[in-house]
């Protein structure tokens, strides 16, 4: 079998994570990563074996510890695909400076705006859609969890619109620069972007959204209205999500009652980084009024879109389908294997 030769574009949160998920897939080749600052991720990078390239400007010949495969223009020479995962932005820059002139397939992120793409990306919405495409982007953390749930409730139940508020992390545990430390922060702008961004995804789901950041690295948290075509139960709420792939149901009466305990449950199971990429909705925390359909989600914003970048790979490349992406993903992944379904 052939592997589809892959190279990262920037090494942080998502990159070196994106980067991890690769080298456990047997049918990709990681060739490399692009660095551009010197700091413990590039150094690790190192340790493990990973080829490094340069990008213009930001040198780290001579550096400890660090050896240098070569630039971004040998990296881009020997892939099929590039993932880029540099800051929001960079990526744009990034396509029009080196992918098309080369004529070369490349994942931006959600950070990036909807029209750097061809398409918008979740594995388990859209996967048909963006089949051979060029340019596919992951969309956010935030985006991709809505997306999952929606799309599994509008399957069973059908969906005449959706009011969902998003309350954000301030920051990742890592980052010393960022905030709130000691506010609520509301998005002054309505909706805010993650509900057009839902849409870009899944265009016939009528979603108004709203947003705020508060005093935590840990997850986000959203709260859910879903107003059904067809009128559910919890039971049957309950055990869609429960048969949902990258969805996981936790429960208050095993304790786990918070976004921390989500993530000490996601240590303790192994979970590569303490990382929780599923979705996770509190059974308690499901209800049902007439046609209204209420639940809230926990998403680990650093961890949701790996899964969705590995899927995005082989979409991309055309050399499976989406079904068999999904639970070669979760395999290789160590996510469970639930139920899928699509349109």
């Amino acid at each position: 079998m052939k592997k589809i030769k892959v190279g990262i574009v920037g090494y942080g949160t998502i990159g070196k994570r994106v980067a991890d998920a690769i080298m456990l897939q047997d049918d990709m080749e990681l060739v490399g990563v692009t660095g551009r600052t010197y700091n413990w991720k590039i150094r690790t990078a190192h340790r493990k074996g990973i080829p490094i390239y340069v990008v213009p400007g930001h040198e780290l010949d001579g550096k400890p510890g660090i050896n240098i495969a070569g630039t971004i223009e040998d990296l881009l020479s020997k892939v099929d695909i590039i993932v880029d995962t540099a800051p929001k932005k960079v990526g744009a820059a990034n396509k029009e400076t080196y992918y098309i002139p080369r004529k070369l397939k490349a994942i931006f992120q959600g950070g990036e705006k909807a029209k750097v793409a061809e398409a918008s990306f979740v594995a388990q919405c859209n996967y048909d859609a963006c089949k051979g495409k060029q340019f596919v982007r992951v969309v956010s953390c935030n985006t991709t969890g809505l997306c999952r749930t929606l799309h599994a409730v509008d399957t069973k139940f059908g969906i005449k619109e959706v009011y969902a508020t998003m309350v954000r992390r301030g920051a990742d545990p890592w980052d010393t620069d960022s905030g709130p430390i000691n506010a609520i922060v509301p998005v002054l702008e309505l909706p805010s972007h993650h509900g057009p961004d839902v849409q870009s995804v899944l265009p016939k789901i009528a979603i108004f959204t709203t947003a705020m950041s508060v005093s935590t690295t840990l997850m986000h948290v959203h709260t859910v209205t879903c107003e059904c075509k067809r009128t559910p139960t919890v039971e049957e709420a309950v055990e869609l999500f429960n048969n949902t792939t990258r969805i996981r149901v936790v429960y208050n009466e095993s304790q786990v009652k918070s976004t921390a305990e989500i993530m000490e449950l996601a240590k303790d199971i192994g979970a590569p980084r303490g990382d929780m990429p599923e979705i996770c909705i509190w059974k308690e925390a499901v209800g049902c009024v007439g046609n209204k359909l209420l639940w809230i989600q926990a998403i680990h914003q650093e961890s949701d879109v790996i899964c969705e970048n590995i899927d995005a790979i082989r979409c991309m490349m055309n050399t499976m389908g989406a079904e068999e992406s999904i639970l070669k993903t979760n395999r290789a992944l160590g996510i469970p294997d639930r139920g899928f379904a699509e349109h």
